[in-house]
């Protein structure tokens, strides 16, 4: 007899194919292509990029980024885990957490989703012998978001790394805006936005941790100029 999915597989199913579904679209007001909108646009972007660096937890920004443009009610980040992606620390992340040669690399690939809406999907690569029995059970049992499981270390964060995987407006803007194309109806946006790569460090300047954050297009899932 084949037994029914776990409530929780089903919920994280409907999650995904709810974002995959929306993907498709961008039904929210106001994101006109125009150069207004794409003007505003640019500033949410460098908004919330400002706002990632300023912060020590990824979490905490979206939380209140999700929380200041009512993307959901209540406004709460949850982590998805995904307990089947894979991928294995290269020589890059091994040097960062200064990990002996020998020396067991954990994984953890999340999606943080505010609502129905995926937000940011991390990679997180971390050094389970620097973490506490309890921490690491939290994060091989549990869709605890990674930064809450260790928050007890009182660890900081260091950007290495930030990418902008898309613009709306082109290189030079801020010197001579250039001439758009006619309005075509809404502002197409890429699926991913904005990326962050980062070591976490705890006390005595150890590392433990490497993550690696894609913001997806929905961090912009609310409509403009107050419009419902």
């Amino acid at each position: 007899m084949k037994l029914a999915p776990p409530r929780h597989s089903l919920l994280v199913a409907l999650l995904l194919a709810s974002g995959l579904c929306h993907a498709q679209g961008w039904n929210y007001p106001g994101w006109r292509d125009t150069p207004a909108v794409r003007v505003k646009a640019q500033a949410l972007l460098q908004t919330l990029n400002a706002e990632l660096l300023a912060g020590s937890s990824a979490t905490r920004t979206l939380q209140q980024w999700c929380d200041e443009h009512r993307m959901a009610n209540p406004a709460r980040i949850r982590a998805l885990r995904d307990s089947q992606t894979r991928k294995e620390a290269d020589e890059t992340v091994r040097r960062q957490l200064q990990a002996k040669p020998d020396e067991r690399i954990g994984y953890r690939r999340v999606q943080l989703v505010c609502g129905e809406r995926v937000l940011s999907e991390a990679d997180n690569w971390y050094l389970p012998s620097r973490l506490t029995p309890e921490m690491n059970q939290a994060l091989d049992h549990s869709d605890v978001p990674f930064g809450i499981a260790v928050r007890a270390l009182n660890f900081r964060r260091q950007t290495e790394q930030v990418k902008l995987l898309w613009s709306p407006l082109p290189a030079g803007w801020e010197m001579k805006m250039p001439a758009l194309p006619p309005t075509t109806g809404q502002l197409e946006i890429a699926p991913q936005v904005l990326q962050h790569r980062a070591v976490l460090y705890q006390a005595g300047n150890v590392p433990f941790s490497v993550v690696v954050e894609t913001y997806q297009r929905d961090v912009f899932a609310f409509a403009l100029d107050g419009e419902k």
